[in-house]
């Protein structure tokens, strides 16, 4: 089955495209391969996001607003996937993650979760059935809807029990899964049969997040782009305990975050309308930087991991990812492309894994012991609504695609 995966996430730098044919290993049917026919960005149009920027919190945006911005992310995704088709070629779905515009965290529990972006337009635009809101389902089910990349960590990096892998993403936000790995000795396993650990996973904190909105707010450009400005600043130590003191790092995982909490506002509320202005932006910035690694690192620590698998733009920002690699030692920070996984397009095949897995009826979260999910749902759950309703029902299929995966094999573009 061929699936465009579509992803675009908090930091509205691209759309990740990925187009993979997922099939079953016939020697091995709960062995999938994934042949990866494109990892690729489309880029976003520019009124749409400087939009979808303009609207997102703390800004108090109307239904209206938020209804033309539906059809206009729609349309934006929609042309992303008419390019990657015309130079690749037609897939039998697209799976979107749509754009993230709010999720609603009180005291740790999700409430509501809203990704925008009309499937409806990508349907029309290509003629492929499109596989949308992922999150919901997940939501309804008592979980956090977040992250969902635990599943394609466990199924690519989780079956070496030599291993306790945290595999970490630094997008907008930060978020972990604790993969692979032996479970403590006693737990129960038939007579010489080791347990495999439990996966553990949640979002940690800002990624870009913070950094973004520092910089946007004060000289209008997106990012702090490898670090010019913040490695001639110095951390504010007073500054940086205050945000530390946010009782969001202290709640266990699973939990979720998002751009509601770590906004634009955010520092001013912890710091102080008088204390942000009298820094520079290159302390602000470093004082950013230094907490997003040390909320990352002592995340990571705590989880007792034995290497770091990292992926996501905040890699890309050398300051960051030589502060996090510092309060990491001696435990390894990895790139996924080292790993074979294309660290760009991660995010996107793990949305073609979920339109794979959604097309065929199987969950899209991981089952813990207990029989709740990863995300702390009361159970795992098919994810995404189709559109059109039919779209999907010519698609041929072998009963090894209603198996439960174990493991996923990559083959990369030669």
């Amino acid at each position: 089955m061929r699936v465009l995966g579509m992803m675009s996430g908090t930091s509205l730098d691209g759309i990740d495209v990925v187009l993979a044919d997922f099939s079953r290993d016939p020697d091995d049917p709960g062995t999938a391969r994934a042949h990866l026919l494109h990892v690729g960005e489309q880029p976003w149009p520019a009124a749409a996001r400087d939009a979808l920027r303009a609207a997102l919190p703390p800004a108090d945006a109307d239904a209206e607003t938020w209804s033309r911005l539906h059809a206009a992310v729609g349309d934006a995704f929609a042309d992303a996937a008419a390019r990657v088709f015309a130079e690749h070629g037609s897939a039998d779905l697209v799976a979107t993650h749509g754009q993230t515009v709010y999720h609603d965290v009180r005291d740790g529990r999700v409430l509501s979760t809203l990704q925008i972006g009309d499937p409806a337009r990508i349907a029309r635009a290509t003629g492929v059935p499109v596989l949308s809101d992922l999150r919901s389902a997940d939501v309804a089910a008592g979980g956090q809807g977040a992250p969902l990349a635990p599943l394609l960590d466990q199924l690519l990096l989780g079956a070496d029990p030599r291993e306790r892998t945290a595999v970490l993403n630094i997008g907008g936000i930060s978020n972990v899964s604790l993969v692979g790995g032996e479970a403590p000795a006693g737990d129960e396993a038939p007579a010489g049969e080791a347990v495999a650990a439990e996966v553990i996973a949640g979002d940690l904190g800002p990624g870009n997040a913070l950094l973004d909105a520092a910089v946007h707010a004060a000289t209008g450009d997106s990012a702090d782009h490898d670090a010019i400005r913040a490695r001639t600043g110095t951390v504010d130590p007073e500054a940086l305990a205050t945000l530390l003191s946010d009782p969001f790092y202290a709640r266990p995982l699973p939990r979720s975050t998002g751009r509601e909490h770590f906004d634009g506002a955010y520092v001013s509320r912890l710091l102080g309308d008088e204390i942000v202005p009298a820094m520079t932006l290159p302390d602000l910035l470093a004082t950013l930087t230094e907490l997003t690694a040390v909320t990352i690192a002592r995340a990571i620590r705590e989880l007792g991991a034995s290497r770091v698998v990292g992926s996501g733009g905040g890699l890309r920002n050398p300051l960051l990812r030589a502060r996090l690699a510092a309060h990491l030692d001696p435990v390894p920070l990895l790139d996924a492309d080292a790993l074979g996984i294309p660290a760009d397009g991660k995010e996107a095949l793990l949305i073609a894994l979920l339109g794979y897995l959604g097309a065929h009826g199987l969950p899209g979260t991981l089952t813990r012991a207990d029989g709740t999910a990863h995300t702390g749902a009361s159970a795992p759950v098919v994810l995404g609504s189709l559109t059109p309703p039919h779209g999907l029902r010519d698609l041929p299929t072998d009963p090894s695609d209603a198996l439960p995966l174990r493991r996923l094999e990559l083959a990369t573009p030669q």
